[in-house]
């Protein structure tokens, strides 16, 4: 496996997190901390947090339900984030998969710099770079931001940790949180 470049990236990206990174928690929970620390802009469509709904909702009623609160607390904290949808965007727009059409429609209509995905092979770099978009490894796009900011992005991944900490009553430790959570060069670069 070919690791991603660290991205260089605008001051304050805008940045479609497509529903991949949104489901996983800790991805997800990493990604948002470091955006209430004013690190980048979130982004993103309802159909994109249903997605996360329904990812969640493989796992049981449970899950789905937990995620669809999650889901209403995201959109509280970032009421800015959700793009509304835009009549025609998508019939221009070409992608391998043609159902994350939508996620490519949504960075359009939003003008954002990039989509932070895990889905490279269904995102080209160069049919991006035709719209002026980037593609964004989650684990590289954060620490793109760690290099900028590496005490904010530390603390938002300790915010996390001691939250998921909580929430399972045992010890978590930084470094396996990040590295379960696909995140192995921050996990290297936050844990020593």
């Amino acid at each position: 496996m070919v690791r991603p470049v660290i991205p260089d990236l605008p001051e304050r990206p805008r940045a479609v997190l497509d529903a991949c990174v949104l489901y996983p928690t800790v991805m997800r929970e990493v990604l948002l901390a470091v955006a209430r620390a004013g690190l980048f802009a979130p982004l993103w469509s309802a159909r994109l947090l249903e997605e996360w709904a329904l990812a969640a909702a493989r796992r049981g009623t449970l899950e789905e339900a937990q995620a669809r609160g999650e889901i209403a607390a995201t959109r509280a904290t970032f009421p800015l984030a959700e793009a509304p949808p835009v009549q025609g965007t998508g019939e221009r727009l070409w992608l391998p998969d043609p159902g994350d059409i939508h996620v490519l429609a949504t960075a359009v209509a939003t003008s954002a710099d990039g989509i932070v995905t895990l889905n490279a092979r269904d995102f080209p770099r160069g049919t991006l770079a035709e719209e002026g978009l980037a593609r964004w490894d989650p684990d590289a796009f954060l620490m793109a931001l760690w290099l900028r900011a590496p005490d904010s992005v530390a603390q938002a991944a300790e915010s996390v940790r001691a939250e998921a900490e909580r929430l399972d009553t045992a010890p978590a430790e930084l470094r396996a949180l990040l590295k379960k959570a696909r995140l192995p060069r921050l996990a290297k670069a936050l844990g020593g």
